[in-house]
């Protein structure tokens, strides 16, 4: 399991890191959290963006 802290994920999807911590806010981004620290997995979210591009695309 790779985790990663908000600004690796900004650095992934290609967004700033107000942009994801506005995602987790409107729960918009799937997350963990470790006492106050944002985490994402990874592979969760790998699967997240292939569901966000099925249904960009109608399928």
């Amino acid at each position: 399991m790779e985790r990663m802290t908000v600004e690796e994920m900004a650095k992934y999807i290609g967004a700033s890191a107000v942009k994801v911590y506005a995602m987790v806010r409107a729960n918009e981004i799937p997350h963990y959290k470790i006492g106050a620290k944002i985490l994402f997995r990874k592979s969760t979210i790998d699967q997240w963006i292939a569901e966000q591009e099925a249904q960009a695309s109608g399928k």
